[in-house]
């Protein structure tokens, strides 16, 4: 399908070591929300939306980690999202496409050090819906950055995005409303235009 929309999804993180149960980095209650990000992605493909898979890969031997993660990466340790590894692929159900795009980052913002937004003003995208994990980190920095960049429309899938605990995501959601983003359940944005 082509792409006819102005809007784009951004698809975070939705990787094997932030999801599964074996992962030393995965979010709790992280693979709840698999099978809405699946139905967001089906969703936004039949309205034309570009679907950009922003996603972790780290260096092997953790150089270009934060300086918090760099634990992860001692020797003999596991080495989450490390490129190539299991634990950064996509978690099953969700699948990049030709058509898609991937991002890749070091850092929690999508936008940090990476060329989405040059990406995004070439495709003439001036709308994001946003969708994934976590919502204090890595959603909300994006969200933040989206709308410090001037993007028209911000939207978080509030259903189709987690954190640690439901408190924390509810207090990042009411954040981020207060800077006007919208914030529908899966049910209330697949009943709207966008």
């Amino acid at each position: 399908m082509a792409v006819n929309n102005t809007t784009a999804l951004l698809v975070i993180d939705m990787q094997n070591d932030f999801l599964l149960e074996d992962s030393p980095i995965r979010l709790a209650g992280g693979l709840a929300i698999v099978p809405n990000v699946i139905n967001v992605v089906d969703v936004a493909r039949r309205r034309g939306l570009q679907i950009i898979w922003v996603v972790r890969e780290h260096d092997p031997l953790g150089r270009d980690v934060e300086l918090f993660r760099r634990p992860f990466y001692a020797n003999g340790k596991p080495k989450p999202t490390s490129k190539g590894s299991k634990g950064a692929q996509l978690v099953d159900g969700l699948v990049i496409k030709q058509e898609d795009y991937k991002v890749v980052k070091t850092r929690f913002s999508s936008f940090f050090d990476t060329n989405l937004h040059s990406f995004l003003q070439g495709a003439g995208i001036d709308s994001l819906v946003v969708v994934g994990i976590q919502t204090p980190n890595c959603i909300r920095q994006t969200v933040f950055d989206a709308v410090a960049l001037d993007y028209k429309f911000v939207t978080v899938i509030v259903d189709a995005t987690a954190a640690a605990t439901p408190n924390v995501h509810a207090a990042n959601i009411y954040d981020m409303k207060n800077i006007g983003v919208a914030a529908p359940t899966l049910e209330e944005w697949c009943k709207s235009s966008n």
